[in-house]
């Protein structure tokens, strides 16, 4: 028996009707056609999921869209083509570290919180906030370049420059 819901994606509000054990991730994908959000592991072992929950990164294949009703969820089609995300994207492409892309939005999502919070992470910081995203296919130094390079731009200043 379905249940309707009434959703906050992105700025906009939806009403679905789902499964009651339909998790966000489903819902996103198979309800909204947002397909920016993976499925990769379906345990949350991977953050290929990731999305934003009021402003903080949560698992989505971990939780049911229909505990979602009363938080304003955010996908990486969600944010407009500035800011934190714009750069990420932009260092993630110069920096090789896109590759299949399967894992790169939950990247981008993680990363983006870690800049939020943190706007000059060390590279072990970055490694640190990163670890529940897996990638198999660029070996991961890509990633924390292009997200150190993401932190200098928007802070205006180089890791070296910063030491002096």
């Amino acid at each position: 028996m379905k249940i309707v819901i009434e959703l906050s994606v992105n700025g906009d509000s939806y009403e679905v009707a789902v499964e009651p054990q339909t998790t966000l991730t489903e819902c996103l994908r198979d309800h909204l056609g947002l397909m920016g959000t993976k499925e990769a592991c379906g345990t949350g072992e991977c953050g290929s999921c990731t999305v934003w929950a009021d402003g903080r990164p949560i698992l989505s294949c971990l939780v049911l869209a229909a505990d979602c009703q009363q938080m304003e969820i955010t996908t990486i089609e969600g944010y407009p083509g500035h800011g934190t995300i714009k750069v990420l994207q932009q260092k993630f492409q110069e920096k090789g570290a896109v590759q299949c892309g399967f894992c790169t939005s939950g990247m981008i999502l993680t990363s983006a919180a870690l800049l939020k919070k943190n706007s000059r992470p060390t590279e072990d910081e970055i490694r640190k906030a990163l670890e529940g995203n897996l990638c198999r296919c660029t070996g991961y130094n890509k990633i924390f370049q292009a997200v150190q390079a993401a932190s200098e731009q928007l802070s205006g200043e180089s890791v070296e420059e910063a030491a002096k």
